[in-house]
């Protein structure tokens, strides 16, 4: 797979759309300063899926309610 070359300061210019362009087209780039390599940007294998978060923070003992709460009644609970 061929890579792309490109000076530091246009990828800091354009730091989002080249970032798109990488996973779109799935081709690394390689970012230069002073004609050196210095980084190289990649696609991600498989881009990240949404995640459950459902039950992903727990309360370890009935304490730990007292040090979250706000004691205030959010609307869902009235």
């Amino acid at each position: 797979m061929t890579e792309k070359t490109i000076m530091a300061s246009r990828f800091k210019a354009e730091c989002l759309a080249l970032l798109d362009q990488v996973a779109r087209t799935r081709v690394p780039l390689v970012v230069t300063k002073h004609g050196r390599p210095v980084a190289r940007v990649v696609p991600l294998d498989e881009p990240p899926g949404p995640r459950d978060t459902t039950a992903s923070v727990r309360l370890k003992v009935a304490e730990d309610a007292a040090y979250y709460s706000t004691d205030e009644t959010w609307s869902a609970e009235r």
